[in-house]
């Protein structure tokens, strides 16, 4: 069976009562399924968080991981396609196969911007420390949920880890 290892992060701010991509994963919590890890309320903070998430990729081993973060202005899930380093002079894609991912997803999109925050730190050292692993690892901004957008955000979420464990394979590397 394949192991996926889901992560998301604390609040960051004071007003903040708590973190929706944290939320979402309490919801997939919620319903066990033996394949699925989780590494929730990763501090604020690129250089600790990615330290954690190595950790856990190297403890645990598994096939595929996705790494969340909250997207507050946005209004549907997206999935980040790339990471730029700090200093914005390198990049590294995905290591999942994207085009397969968004099959089947109702309102799911593709960004090239991870944010230009922790978010986007956090999946560019995973992707630099992945590169030549076959782990697929993809990055996902979720919205804020509410009562009327939830049950569409787990949905697609669903699908995108059942696209990601049905053959989901890491790019070839170069």
């Amino acid at each position: 069976m394949q192991k996926i290892l889901l992560t998301s992060f604390t609040t960051w701010l004071p007003h903040q009562k708590s973190n929706s991509a944290d939320d979402l994963l309490e919801l997939l919590q919620r319903n066990p399924q033996p394949s699925l890890y989780f590494l929730r309320k990763l501090p604020v903070n690129t250089n600790l968080a990615a330290q954690k998430v190595i950790t856990a990729i190297e403890e645990l081993q598994p096939q595929a991981l996705i790494c969340c973060g909250m997207a507050a202005d946005r209004t549907h899930l997206t999935i980040e396609t790339q990471a730029f380093s700090p200093d914005l002079t390198k990049v590294f894609p995905s290591t999942a196969d994207l085009s397969q991912i968004i099959t089947k997803l109702k309102t799911t999109t593709l960004s090239d911007e991870a944010g230009k925050f922790v978010c986007e730190g956090l999946y560019y050292e995973v992707l630099h420390y992945l590169q030549k692993s076959p782990i697929s690892c993809i990055f996902v901004h979720v919205p804020l949920l509410t009562p009327q957008n939830q049950l569409e955000i787990l949905t697609d979420f669903n699908q995108i880890l059942c696209n990601l464990s049905i053959g989901v394979v890491a790019h070839p590397l170069s």
